[in-house]
């Protein structure tokens, strides 16, 4: 399992920042053994459009491979984001990393 942490620079709309972050995250989508990825946001208070469209490609190329994407550590405003596009029904949520560390292994 890949455990991908993002950090307080995603609560601005950075383009460079997001660019980068597409790569890394598109990356180990495509390379990560096994293919599961845990998403800590823990230190990410905000989220935007172009953000949730990057989890959802890498969650779409883990699919293919037949792996699964987790996220942990969402702070009230990610967390209601991803509640009101209903992304919360898609992945797993958990409150820390531990908790989702734990739950991926059991796949």
């Amino acid at each position: 399992m890949t455990v991908i942490e993002f950090g307080p620079s995603y609560d601005s709309l950075n383009e460079t920042a997001l660019t980068e972050t597409g790569g890394v995250l598109l990356g180990e989508a495509v390379h990560a053994e096994p293919p599961r990825l845990l998403l800590d946001l823990s230190g990410t208070r905000f989220i935007g459009s172009r953000f949730i469209e990057l989890l959802v490609r890498a969650w779409k190329r883990l699919k293919q491979r037949g792996g699964t994407m987790a996220l942990c550590g969402l702070q009230p405003f990610c967390s209601d984001v991803l509640h009101s596009t209903k992304l919360d029904t898609v992945w797993d949520c958990y409150p820390t990393r531990a908790d989702g560390v734990t739950a991926l292994a059991d796949r």
